[in-house]
């Protein structure tokens, strides 16, 4: 018990729970659901009639928020579906380190260098604009624990 001032947390979660359940007839397209355990946003759905006994049944499309895989899944229109909570934050990019590592600023000025670049087509982008000197805005979407980096644009506020 003597260990007890050794003990030193960083961050505390709240405990919150990653998702909270929806209707499945209340979903809308480009929103956002769990399909497969994977945040997903809705790119098609669409409702089949009820047979003589059953219940409407809501067929979903959705493309995942990180991986971009496509997943479906078909639900009663009555049942609950999870909703992830999505976070998206604007961060500016001060560095690049050498082994891939972002150096993002947020608005209150807070430095954080825990995400990587992004694989594929925003990656590539991302290091042509840093090494061509320009001010990057990062846009970070955050899901279940995950974060990814999923656009970046030119900072045009600092041009003022």
């Amino acid at each position: 018990m003597a260990d007890i001032e050794d003990t030193h947390f960083e961050t505390g979660d709240s405990g919150a729970s990653a998702t909270y359940p929806m209707q499945c007839s209340a979903l809308r397209k480009n929103g956002f659901v769990m399909l497969k355990a994977r945040p997903c946003k809705i790119v098609e759905m669409s409702t089949s009639k009820t047979g003589k006994h059953g219940h409407a049944k809501v067929h979903l499309v959705g493309i995942d928020i990180f991986s971009g895989k496509k997943y479906e899944d078909i639900c009663p229109s009555t049942h609950n579906m999870d909703v992830p909570h999505v976070k998206r934050e604007d961060y500016q990019l001060t560095d690049i380190s050498d082994d891939g590592y972002l150096s993002l600023m947020s608005d209150n000025g807070d430095l954080r260098e825990d995400l990587k670049i992004p694989d594929g087509e925003v990656g590539a982008q991302l290091r042509s604009e840093y090494d061509a000197g320009k001010d990057i805005l990062c846009t970070v979407l955050k899901s279940c624990g995950e974060e990814v980096v999923i656009a970046v644009k030119t900072n045009t506020a600092l041009d003022k």
